[in-house]
Order: C-alpha cells, then structure tokens, then sequence
C-alpha cells in the first residue's frame, strides 16, 4: 500500500462575497506535478438577485482548467467560440494551450433566483511540448460522465478522463491523467491499482474517509510517497466525496506568473507580449 506523505489543509481564501478554500498551492504544499493549482468554493447558498461568480474575462495559457460544478451553474465563454452553462454534477474541461481569454459566471437563471454553489476549479499542467496547443474546451452535463458503481451500491465513481473499472472517462484528455469524482455511502470501500511512478491527486470534498489507512476529512489533501500501487478509501461518514486522480509527473521546470505557466521566465514575458498584442483571440460579449 503507498504511504501517506502529509496531508495538507486547505487555506481559506475568499473572493469578494464567494466563500473560497485553496488546497492547491499552499505553504505547506506548491504543486503535485503535473497537478498545480486547486480551488474550492462554497459550499455556500446566494440569495435571490445576487452577482453571481466573479470570474469576468480572463487569460490562460501554457495548462488546462478542468472544473466540477457540485451546486448550481456556470456560464462558459471563451475567444475561441465556446459558450456553454454546465449544472449540477457537470464538468468544464478547458485547454489553454497558446492562450486564449474565457469567462466563468453565473447563468442569467441563477443571479435571479440563486440557490445552492459549489465548484472546484482544478489546473492541470502541460508539457513542454504541448504549451502552445490549440485551445478546446468541453462542457458536460451530469447524464454525459459515465457512472461506475462499486461495492454493492456504496461507491459511485463519476469518471471525467482516464479509465475507472474499466470504463472510459467522458473526455478524452491529452496526457496521461485520469480524474474522477467519487460518492461514498457510510463504510463505502474503494481499492485501486495506481503505479508507483504515478502522482495521485486526493482531495476530500465532503465527509471524512481511511485513505490508505489514514483519516482525512473535508477540505484535505493528501500528499503520497512514490512508493507503492495500492490505493484504498473508506467512508467514514454518510455521503463522503473525494475528487480522485492520478498521472506520470513532467518533470520540467515551472515558471507560473498570474494566468499563465510555462517552462521559463522567457516564455512568461512572451505570453504577457502576446496577450497584449491581441494574439489571445478576440473578446466578444
């Protein structure tokens, strides 16, 4: 079984009225290679005729943002086209690459009537050489992310990407890495074969569970040794939830500043160049 490193709490970090904890980074942990950056807001309820998100246009490049609406909605818009509003249990998987400049805010529907939020924003890194990819992004309803049920009804795991019990996730990324959120009845068992090589993402959204022989609750993340392939989590309370992944790390340098991660300083200011000169797509409302 692959041993426990530390685990990390998440820092409270909110955003205007958007109650926000950030697992990823924090001064006990930087990154997870090639995990980078996890925020988590909510859980909360907005009231009737509120703001809504406050993720007004934006760059990205050289990663990609991979979010989990648990509660209410998200209006997606981007210069490369896309728009879409992702509900409840819906993924928004957005590749950066080059650059481009996208929104995140709340659909016209729930500024007006509000109700229940909460959504995990995920940055998932890139390799050198896949940096100045094309940009695409993909929204998912909850009905188009397969779910698998295991241990008699007690474990659903909702595969994004990556294969879970043998069935593919919904997006088919472009590395390595398989995500996944996953739903836990009171003493719900889940066991996977993750290589050793592997970064394992772990992060407690809900609940309390035995990871890997170790408690951790709400708003954790756990940190592994290289240094095993067994993986086991056990609820230890009704309706656990656990954002669950793992990928073969990069190995490369990272150099983040604001919006954008590249390789070298060199290629920040590049980004910050072309980002100014226009070369993000154009923004249109």
């Amino acid at each position: 079984m692959r041993t426990i490193k530390t685990l990390h709490r998440a820092q409270s970090a909110p955003i205007a009225d958007l109650t926000t904890y950030r697992a990823l980074p924090t001064n006990s942990v930087e990154h997870l290679d090639p995990f980078l950056f996890l925020n988590h807001h909510g859980p909360q309820t907005y009231p009737a005729r509120n703001r809504g998100l406050p993720f007004g246009p934006h760059p990205h490049r050289g990663f990609e943002t991979v979010t989990f609406i648990l509660e209410g909605d998200i209006l997606h818009q981007d210069s490369g086209g896309h728009r879409s509003v992702i509900g409840p249990g819906g993924i928004q998987w957005m590749t950066a690459g080059r650059g481009l400049i996208h929104s995140e805010i709340s659909s016209d529907e729930f500024k007006q009537t509000g109700g229940p939020l909460e959504i995990l924003q995920l940055w998932v890194n890139l390799p050198a050489r896949l940096k100045m990819t094309e940009p695409r992004y993909t929204g998912l309803q909850q009905p188009e992310i397969p779910a698998v049920t295991l241990d008699e009804g007690r474990v659903t795991i909702h595969a994004v990407s990556g294969n879970w019990a043998g069935t593919a996730g919904a997006v088919q990324p472009l590395t390595d890495m398989a995500l996944a959120t996953v739903n836990f009845r009171q003493d719900g068992r889940l066991q996977l074969s993750i290589a050793a090589g592997r970064t394992i993402f772990c992060y407690v959204i809900r609940g309390r569970l035995l990871v890997n022989g170790q408690e951790a609750e709400a708003r954790q993340l756990v940190e592994f040794n290289y240094d095993g392939d067994d993986f086991e989590a056990r609820a230890l309370t009704d309706d656990a939830v656990l954002l669950l992944g793992h990928a073969v790390p990069f190995n490369e340098p990272i150099v983040a500043a604001g919006p954008f991660v590249m390789n070298s300083e060199a290629e920040i200011r590049q980004a910050y160049q072309d980002y100014q000169a226009g070369r993000f797509g154009t923004w249109t409302e």
